[in-house]
């Protein structure tokens, strides 16, 4: 047999071979068996010298097809085992898209907050009108515009954050209502707002107090506002919020920037009155601070005292929710503990 003959027989097992391969890893066997150095077709080429030197190029040419057909071969069978290796995994991985989805898990709003949007959406519904201010606020307006001078001894139960001599973190949301009445337009009708917000105060470390925590202030200025107005707006908003369960009272107190003063108390909710560990034994958690506007405050913001008054009231949404839903460690609010807080979802989540 001649040298030619055995170069074809070796293609022709070759392709035989290379259809049979059923898999990447023995196509590459094939592969390196019949194109390697050490492989039949290679070892028949260096049977070439021994031939006539007028057939060595017929049988050189001839061995370089067989080498580029069975080159050609692999590659395509190469090809097809690589799709249909991935049409085998597309079809193991394949998705059912007429399944019903997953649910995602509803994020809601933090409980502070539902207690926020519970009063504003009072306040709304009485016309109030809802302002923001900035939590970086000046000396000017924080405490000057609310009736507490640089030497005012009262400075001294709101322990303030201090970035310059004149520049602090707010220790109350009452300088907007400062910022407002200075630009009110009376003749257009009385002023009706709430300011909610965060405060900052280097407060007691103890279940009912943080040195951050959350305050809606209100404002109502007009001709003929009286005491009384001021005492049914903080019944509404204590029945709307809380229900009938607790009781209310209202003590005499002192604010510089109302005159006069009360203090709002609403019924321990971990005693109902008792005396616990929460209410300091007293039986009674405050929940607010209100009175009617002092005259200065108006006087300062160029607001006529002796025609115009009105009360304003300050409440603390977090004290509020511990009340409402019975925490009694108010910096729980603070943890982020999803478990925790998904108790006061509104929406069973």
């Amino acid at each position: 047999m001649s040298l030619k003959d055995d170069l074809k027989d070796i293609r022709d097992q070759g392709l035989d071979d290379i259809n049979k391969s059923t898999d990447l890893k023995s196509l590459n066997n094939i592969r390196v068996h019949l194109l390697g150095k050490k492989g039949p077709i290679t070892s028949a080429l260096r049977g070439i010298k021994e031939l006539p030197v007028e057939k060595r190029p017929e049988v050189g040419s001839y061995a370089n097809e067989i080498r580029d057909d069975l080159t050609k071969a692999i590659v395509e069978q190469r090809d097809n085992l690589a799709n249909a290796q991935l049409n085998k995994r597309l079809a193991a991985e394949k998705i059912d898209v007429s399944l019903p989805g997953r649910s995602v898990p509803q994020g809601q709003p933090h409980v502070i907050q539902q207690i926020i949007d519970e009063v504003v959406d009072l306040f709304l519904g009485m016309g109030y009108q809802v302002l923001t201010g900035p939590e970086v606020e000046t000396d000017h307006y924080n405490f000057e515009m609310m009736n507490l001078p640089k030497d005012h001894p009262a400075r001294d139960m709101q322990d303030t954050f201090y970035i310059t001599n004149e520049i602090l973190m707010r220790t109350q949301t009452s300088p907007m209502q400062a910022r407002t009445l200075e630009k009110h337009d009376f003749s257009k009708g009385p002023l009706k707002m709430i300011s909610p917000g965060i405060v900052y105060r280097r407060d007691t470390d103890d279940p009912t107090h943080s040195h951050q925590f959350h305050q809606v202030e209100g404002l109502v200025i007009d001709k003929h506002i009286t005491m009384a107005d001021l005492k049914g707006t903080l019944l509404t908003m204590a029945h709307q919020i809380f229900g009938d369960k607790f009781n209310v009272r209202l003590r005499p107190s002192y604010f510089p920037f109302t005159e006069p003063s009360v203090e709002v108390d609403i019924t321990c909710f971990n005693c109902m009155g008792k005396g616990c560990d929460v209410c300091k034994h007293t039986g009674w958690i405050e929940v607010l601070g209100a009175g009617m506007v002092h005259p200065n405050v108006l006087n300062m913001a160029g607001v006529d005292s002796k025609q115009y008054g009105g009360f304003a009231f300050g409440l603390g949404p977090d004290r509020f929710a511990m009340l409402k839903y019975g925490v009694d460690d108010i910096r729980d609010f603070y943890l982020d503990d999803v478990r925790f807080l998904n108790q006061f979802s509104k929406r069973g989540i």
